[in-house]
Formats: C-alpha cells, sequence, structure tokens
C-alpha cells in the first residue's frame, strides 16, 4: 500500500488565477505565474521563510513558466502580452525580454500570445494561436529558427538535454517532434483523438514522456526499444473525469490536476521491456504497404523470458494506442479477401484508439481505473451575486453550496445548501440602492473585495438599521460610511500601534526640548572685558587690538566676547550724527498689514446645521439653491463635516491649486508640502505686531519650515511629528496627540477575523495591472507597521490616523415635490419647484420639509406632538413611501427612470393641518431678505 499524502506547506500569492508553477533552483524555489501579470518566487524551504516575491511582472496575463533546470539562477516566462522574458531568481529584475515574431512580422494579439514554453540553457522554444513554433537563443535573444506544421494551438514544449530535439502538444491532436539538425517535422504522433494539453518527460532524450489531453487521457510513451519514434509503446495509463492541465510524474506516481480542486495521484505503469497481451487471432500489420523501411515490430507477439529469467511486462492490448497513422499495429487473423483483409482504412482517417483496440468491444480502456490517492481541495467560490445593500453577497462553490457573506464583518453569516444562486438571491434580497463602494470577485475562489479612494467612500447606511442598534448610543438619523468603518477595524491593530509609536515620539520630544533648556553646569552670567574706547589707544592684551587702530569718535562698536559674537545688532550713533532709518516700512507692507484681521473676529455668515437636507434650483430659500450657487458651493466629504463658508474665504489660491495637485497623484515617491507657506498665512490673519523679532522670524520660517514628507502613510505621520515640532519650539511643557482615529460612536466596533487576508496594490498602467505591495492579516498588520508605512498610499492614513477621508462631491439626486391633487398648499409659490437632495435623504426628511412649509410651526411643540411623518404621506407613481425609504431607493425600485422623479404629499387624516398665512408662505420664498452670500451659505448648509 502507498503511502498517504501529508500537507506540509501552503500559501497565498496571488489575486487571479494562477496559470503554471514551476520548480527552479535545484528544487528550491517554486515560481509561479498568474494572470495578476506577476511572476513570483517563494521558498518553503529556506531557512528564513518569507512571503512570496514578486522577481518579474508583464503587461497582461502570465501563461507559461519554464526553466533550464539544475542551479541555473534565472527562469523564463510568457505570456498574452506577446513577450518571453527571462527573470532572475533573486530578484535582480529582468535579465531578458524576447518579442515574439520576426523583425518587421505582423502578429495580431491573439495568435502572439505565448501558450507554451520549453527552455535549456542553450535553446527556448514556445508555441501558441499562431501554431508555429518559434526557437531563439536564451543567451542573447536572437531567432534561430521557426518550424511550421500544426494546424491549431500549441499547448506545450518540451527539449531534450542537447537541445536537438523538441517535442509539442497541439489542439490538433497531435504531439510532433522536431529535428533541430534537419529542419523539419521527423514524426507526427496521433496518440491521442482530443487536444493534447499537456506533456512531461524526466528522460534527458525525451525517449519516455506522458501526455494528457482534454477529454482526460493520460498516455505513456516509450521508444527505448524502437528504431523509429512512431514504432514504440504507447499506452493508456490512466483517465480523469474532465481535461488535465498539467501532469507531473515522481517516483512510481503520475500527478494530475483538472479544473476540480483536488489532485489525483496515479500509479504508474512499467513500460521497461513490457509486451501486449495480444488474443491470438491477432497479427502485426501496417496500414501502408507502400512503407518499405525495416522496422521492429512493436509489441511482440508472445511474452518471452528475459536474459535473466525474468517474465516481460504484459500490457492489456486494450490499453495500447496506436503511435502513428504509419505505425505498425495488430489486426485480426482474417481469410485473405479485400473485405477482411484488414480493420483498417487505407486512407489512415481513422480516430487512433479505434485501431488498437479488440474488435469485439470497440472499446480503448485505461490500465488505472481510479486513482491511488487524492489530495482533497476546498470547494471554491466560483460564482457570486451581490445584494442591493451591498453588505452582503451570496455566493456558489464548487460543491454547489450557496453562502451568504457579511461583506463588513468578512464572515459568512448563512448557508442555503446546495441550491440555485438564481433561486436564493429573491429571498434575501432587499428595497435598497446603494452606492457601489467596493468591487467584489471571486476568481481566487475566496472572496475578495477592492477598495478604491475614488470610491470606496461613496457608500452610506443608517445607523439604526444595524442588527443591534437597540444597544448603541447615536445620533437621529446618523449615517456610518461603509468604506470608512471597513478600513478602521481592518487596520485597528495598526492604528494600536501607531498611537503607542505617537505617544512615545511626543514624550521624546518634549524631553528633549528641557534638556536643551536645562543645560547642566550652565553659567549664571558672563562677564565681558572692558573695551578702551577713549581715542587711538592700542591694547597690549590683544595683539590684534594691537593691529586694529580704533577711532576716537566713539562711534565703533564694542569688544566681542570670545567665542560668543555678541553685539548690539544696530550700532548707537553719535550725537550730531544723521539719523538712518534702518527699518522704514514700504508703502505695499504698510497696507498689507493695515488691511490683515484676525480670522476669529470674521462673523459667520450662517450657523452649521445638522441633518439632511435639500435645496431648491432657482430660489435660496432654507437650503433652496439657484443652480449658480450649486455649481460654487464647495465639495462636501460623504460622510465627513462640512466645512464653513468662512473657512473656505481663508484659503488662499495657492493653498486650493496646492489641493488640486495633491488629488491628482496618489503614488508618486514624494512631494513637496510646503509648511512655512501654510504658517505665514495664518500669521497674517492674525492681528499685526509690528517689531523686528517677528518679522525677522517670520523670513526665516519661510525658509526652515519647508519640509519634505513622503507621499504614503508615512508622510501622515511625518506632518503629524511636524506639527509637535512646532509646537515644542514655543517651549510647551505638553503637546497633545493629534492622530484622532474614528471613534465608536462613529464606527461602530467590528471584529474581522485576524486571519482576513490584507493586500495593498498599486496600479501601474504602463504594466497593464497592479503590483501587490504589501501582504498582510488583520492581526499581523501591527507588527509590520513599517512596511505599512512605506507601501500603504496617503489617504489611507489620513483615514485612519486623522478620521478625514478624501474630498468629493455629494451625490445628489433631482425630483419635484407637489401636492397629491392640491389638497395641501404648495411648497413653494413659484414656477419652479424642482429641488435637489442627497442621495442617502430619507423620506420623513422630506415631509419634514413639506410640514414647515404648509403650516405654522410653533415655538414651543407638546411633547407628544406628531411627527411629520407620523401625519403626513408621501407618494410616488401612487406608491405610498416608507418614512425610511431614501431618495435613491426611491429612484431605482419606484421610480425607475431617468427623468426627475416626481413626488406627491398628502395628509393622513390623523391631525388637521393649519394652513400658513400666504403672505407668511410667500416671503421666504423670495429670498429677497437674503444676501447673495447668506443664499450661498444657507444653500451650501441644506445641500448635504
Amino acid at each position: 500500500m502507498a503511502p498517504a499524502t501529508s500537507f506540509r506547506q501552503q500559501v497565498q500569492a496571488h489575486t487571479h488565477w494562477i496559470n503554471d508553477i514551476a520548480l527552479a533552483d535545484n528544487n528550491n524555489a517554486l515560481v509561479s505565474a498568474s494572470s495578476d501579470i506577476t511572476v513570483k518566487v517563494w521558498r518553503p524551504s529556506a531557512q528564513d521563510p518569507t512571503p512570496p516575491q514578486s522577481i518579474g511582472i508583464h503587461t497582461d496575463y502570465v501563461k507559461r513558466l519554464a526553466s533550464p533546470g539544475g542551479s541555473a539562477s534565472w527562469i523564463a516566462s510568457g505570456g498574452l502580452d506577446r513577450k518571453i522574458c527571462l527573470w532572475d531568481l533573486n530578484g535582480a529584475g529582468k535579465k531578458l525580454e524576447i518579442p515574439v515574431g520576426e523583425e518587421g512580422e505582423e502578429i495580431n494579439k491573439e495568435k502572439g500570445s505565448v501558450y507554451a514554453l520549453g527552455v535549456t540553457d542553450s535553446v527556448l522554444a514556445s508555441g501558441g494561436p499562431e501554431s508555429v513554433v518559434r526557437v531563439w537563443d536564451p543567451r542573447t535573444g536572437k531567432r534561430i529558427t521557426k518550424f511550421v506544421g500544426h494546424t491549431d494551438n500549441i499547448r506545450d514544449v518540451l527539449i531534450n538535454q542537447d537541445g536537438d530535439m523538441i517535442m509539442t502538444a497541439s489542439s490538433d491532436q497531435t504531439v510532433k517532434v522536431w529535428s533541430m539538425t534537419a529542419g523539419r517535422c521527423m514524426y507526427t504522433l496521433t496518440m491521442h483523438d482530443a487536444s493534447v494539453w499537456c506533456l512531461f518527460s524526466n528522460d534527458p532524450q525525451l525517449s519516455v514522456f506522458y501526455s494528457s489531453d482534454k477529454s482526460g487521457l493520460v498516455a505513456k510513451t516509450d521508444v527505448r526499444n524502437a528504431q523509429e519514434m512512431d514504432e514504440g509503446l504507447s499506452v493508456a495509463v490512466c483517465q480523469e473525469h474532465e481535461g488535465i492541465g498539467r501532469l507531473v510524474v515522481g517516483g512510481d506516481y503520475i500527478w494530475t490536476a483538472t479544473s476540480s480542486s483536488s489532485i489525483n495521484r496515479w500509479v504508474d505503469v512499467d513500460t521497461t521491456n513490457a509486451e501486449v497481451q495480444l488474443p491470438l487471432s491477432y497479427r502485426m500489420q501496417r496500414s501502408s504497404i507502400a512503407t518499405t523501411r525495416s522496422r521492429y515490430p512493436s509489441p511482440p507477439l508472445s511474452s518471452q523470458p528475459t536474459a535473466n529469467g525474468s517474465i516481460h511486462n504484459q500490457i492489456p492490448f486494450k490499453s495500447v494506442l496506436r503511435l502513428s497513422n504509419t505505425a505498425p499495429f495488430p489486426t485480426l487473423q482474417a481469410p485473405r479477401s479485400e473485405e477482411t483483409a484488414s480493420i483498417v482504412s487505407p486512407s489512415g482517417t481513422r480516430k487512433p484508439s479505434e485501431v488498437m483496440v479488440d474488435s469485439e468491444l470497440q472499446i480503448m480502456e485505461a490500465i488505472r481505473l481510479s486513482p491511488d490517492d487524492t489530495v482533497e481541495g476546498q470547494n471554491g467560490l466560483i460564482k457570486h451575486f451581490i445584494l442591493n445593500d451591498r453588505r452582503r453577497i451570496l455566493t456558489l462553490d464548487t460543491a454547489g453550496e450557496v453562502t451568504m457573506w457579511d461583506l463588513v464583518k468578512c464572515v459568512p453569516i448563512k448557508s442555503f445548501g446546495k441550491r440555485h444562486l438564481e433561486d436564493v438571491a429573491p429571498e434575501v434580497n432587499t428595497t435598497e440602492s446603494v452606492a457601489n463602494w467596493c468591487a467584489v470577485n471571486t476568481r481566487t475562489g475566496s472572496v475578495t473585495c477592492v477598495l478604491e479612494p475614488n470610491t470606496c467612500f461613496d457608500a452610506e447606511m443608517y445607523a439604526d438599521e444595524l442588527d443591534d442598534a437597540d444597544k448603541m448610543d447615536f445620533r437621529e438619523d446618523q449615517r456610518i460610511n461603509l468604506g470608512k468603518w471597513v478600513l478602521r477595524y481592518l487596520f485597528s491593530n495598526l492604528i494600536d500601534e501607531e498611537i503607542k509609536r505617537d505617544q512615545d515620539y511626543r514624550e521624546r520630544l518634549v524631553s528633549e526640548k528641557k534638556q536643551i533648556l536645562q543645560r547642566q553646569n550652565a553659567p549664571t552670567s558672563i562677564q565681558l572685558p572692558e573695551g578702551n574706547t577713549n581715542g587711538w589707544h592700542n591694547s597690549i592684551k590683544s595683539s590684534i587690538a594691537s593691529r586694529a587702530p580704533r577711532a576716537s569718535n566713539g562711534a565703533h562698536p564694542p569688544i566681542l566676547t570670545p567665542g560668543l559674537s555678541i553685539g548690539v545688532v544696530t550700532p548707537s550713533t553719535v550725537p550730531g550724527s544723521p539719523q538712518l532709518n534702518r527699518f522704514s516700512t514700504t508703502t505695499e507692507d504698510a497696507s498689507r498689514l493695515e488691511k490683515t484681521t484676525s480670522h476669529i473676529a470674521q462673523p459667520r455668515a450662517s450657523q452649521d446645521k445638522s441633518g439632511d437636507y435639500f435645496s431648491a434650483i432657482g430660489s435660496s430659500q432654507n437650503g433652496i439653491s439657484s443652480p449658480n450657487e450649486t455649481a460654487h458651493r464647495a465639495p462636501v466629504t460623504p460622510g465627513g463635516t462640512q466645512q464653513p463658508e468662512d473657512a473656505a474665504a481663508l484659503q488662499s489660491p495657492t493653498d486650493s491649486d496646492k489641493d488640486g495637485q495633491a488629488k491628482e497623484g496618489v503614488f508618486a515617491k514624494k512631494f513637496r508640502l510646503p509648511f512655512g507657506k501654510k504658517k505665514k498665512d495664518l500669521v497674517e490673519n492674525k492681528p499685526a505686531v509690528v517689531d523686528e523679532k517677528s518679522e525677522d522670524s517670520d523670513s526665516k520660517s519661510t525658509k526652515t519650515d519647508e519640509k519634505v514628507v513622503e507621499d504614503n502613510f508615512f508622510g501622515v505621520v511625518q506632518q503629524i511629528r511636524h506639527g509637535y515640532e512646532d509646537e515644542v519650539a514655543t517651549n510647551k511643557d505638553r503637546v497633545e496627540t493629534a492622530v484622532i482615529p474614528s471613534l465608536p460612536n462613529d464606527t461602530p466596533v467590528l471584529e474581522p477575523p485576524l486571519n482576513t487576508t490584507i493586500l495593498i496594490q498599486e496600479e501601474r498602467p504602463e504594466a497593464g495591472g497592479v503590483a501587490d505591495l504589501f501582504e498582510g492579516t488583520v492581526g499581523s498588520v501591527g507588527t509590520q507597521a513599517d512596511l505599512v508605512e512605506k507601501t500603504a498610499p496617503t489617504w489611507l492614513g489620513n483615514v485612519l490616523l486623522r478620521n478625514e477621508i478624501p474630498p468629493k462631491d455629494v451625490a445628489k439626486i433631482a425630483f419635484t415635490l407637489e401636492p397629491y391633487q392640491d389638497l395641501l398648499p404648495a411648497v413653494s409659490t413659484e414656477a419652479n419647484n424642482r429641488l435637489n437632495a442627497n442621495r442617502m435623504l430619507r423620506a420623513k426628511k422630506v415631509m419634514a420639509y413639506v410640514a414647515e412649509r404648509i403650516e405654522p410651526q410653533p415655538e414651543n411643540p407638546p411633547p407628544d406632538a406628531l411627527k411629520p411623518e407620523e401625519y403626513l404621506e408621501l407618494h410616488c407613481h401612487g406608491q405610498l413611501i416608507p418614512p425610511t425609504m431614501t431618495l435613491a431607493t426611491i429612484k431605482a425600485h419606484v421610480w425607475r427612470t431617468g427623468a426627475d422623479m416626481v413626488l406627491q404629499y398628502k395628509a393622513n387624516g390623523r391631525k388637521e393641518i393649519l394652513h400658513v398665512p400666504q403672505a407668511a408662505h410667500e416671503r421666504p420664498a423670495t429670498g429677497d431678505n437674503l444676501s447673495p452670500e447668506h443664499k450661498s451659505n444657507e444653500a451650501g448648509s441644506f445641500g448635504r
């Protein structure tokens, strides 16, 4: 009984399908090629094992790998980008790049792809959909030759050790043998009747090789005892249930990999001195009498003992495959007549497996009917469906199981058993419309969510929709940003580590400042030497003074203290001498200082308003904004705090330009932040004090405060630390932390599994894909803080450490608000009653807006007063809208057209509505009592 397989190691190396793997460097390195366009190397047996490292990147899917074997320090790869690259296994990069096709030869993208690759130290051969075998010298990259003969895609290539023979497998159901010396095809082997997908051989001269096809058949061909290759023995060893993508032979076993997640192990068939068990009624015959050259019959007709007395290995006749159309094959003994002379037509158009079969059964049978052992794979996910709330998805695995997953918590939440995915989705789906905040795929067999800064902060949910909302303390109609929520707890261990580092840095900074201010053994006073200023007097105590005569008018500076260089900035003047104004103020400077006022003294145009509001296009009362005002309004970050208008007004045009530049590039190497410029602007906005010290220090800060920070996560840490240094410079003995991650009342606590994989990737447009910069888990991300700081983008640092998300315009929905059958007054007497509001605004806020405009609001409403959503109803297309339904949901699932929605309101009879007096109703609608600035501020507040 053969030993069972045992698990050793595994690793998640890629983010897309792995198309090929190869052993290199004396089997110490495992190299993988993936559709994520990367080539990676993994050394699982190294003394200090590390995760798979990327050694190369293509510009399209990487399909094949080939190693020259032995201790070679490089490996070749090819893919859909029509390039063959040689990569250094130690990370030195690309050694050589070979473009597929001859110089000046036109090859379309599909046919120029590399699907087959083989290499030795001196020969490299490739094939693909163009059906041409191309041969290069891997040392120089020069083309040697090309072979034409296949009629379909070339799927695999083998090269013998000497480099003078190349074997290719093709989808045209043939295996061809090419001679480098003769420059042509020597043999065409037809033992398969399906597309041949894979070749394998451990023999240096390819005398024994294995081939597999689309039908799952594995054939072993032995030509060691044959004068010609097509006179060898080909045996059907085993039969899989589906096409075999890769096969490997080790020892006495054959390993096969199919589209299934399991790998099967089969016992090999020994073909050494093998004989075929032929019935007595069969004899050897050739299909073509024109073939006259001598060939050894293969196999012999009867069992004969070998020289040492052992019996030949017996091969069942039903398992023998015919190698070629002209190869000898056994036929049924029959009377010599035209009808029974042969079971094979002279034309040779039969299927290969129809020749070497029992004429009574007409069935080919593999020797191994079942695998010896199976490495069971997991049931990988093959399909998914995103539910409307975009927080849950349904997945289907290879076993037919349907499972529901929570994307926010990163866990499965329910299993539906073996059912159709399309049947389960309607049962669990909800009527919601949520922005697309993450991309989901299952191409690696597991759920993968991709968060990008442009979209991951677009989706929100209301806190009262949480499962345990009754246990939480949150504001009314509080919304939670899904992207910020997930990121906060995926990197919670990293945030804890950064908080510790931040505290240590602040304590160390303050301690160093105190040490500078409290030097040990510092002198309490400095005694200056006396200076003689009376006329031309030579000092005998100083050789310098003896050589430097002094004026007797008393206008010379005093003697400097040796080593301290202390002196008066402005020399004292002599009575009677002209007075020089050394610090005269220009007209421009004077005017600038006169106009400078404190930003604290600026009056606020309007108070910040909380909650959700909407604005009408065409007026500006209570959030009603004109199109021009809406266009000039500052963008509001979804889920963030709106910046007041006066704060925006204080920002200089230069700063606005800088902010615009910072948004363009996310992964640049470095960028400059002119902190001195920003600090200078703040100083100018304070009451100016004209003195010599302030002017001098301002000129210094402009030069020294301009600091360089990295454009990555660590750049955010640097900015925070620069702020600490500025605070310590003002002689503060305590510095408050600037690391302010979101709190649980903003992002409720999540506990994603610690083994959840986290990948940080970088888009590389020049390469046509993405590259992995960091790989870790939720549990390990804290210990990998240094690596995260170097690889993570700046926006992630701002989200995690400052609770700031990238600014973006709020998505709004336009609609028209009308009374149902004119039973209630209109919200506006103007002809234009078109409004717009945040897509996440709930219907009850619309009804509150209606109530404010159709009836007078009491100054002190009673505690038991009905809410607007309790006595008003909102309808769309004749359907009653629930109070908690958002505008986005109404538009997507009720209105269902691209035009502006029409919402109608009416009373439900639970309360008598006192109409607003006409004069009072019309006055705010005109907005004549508001200045344009106030209009803009009101609109900006209600526009959220």
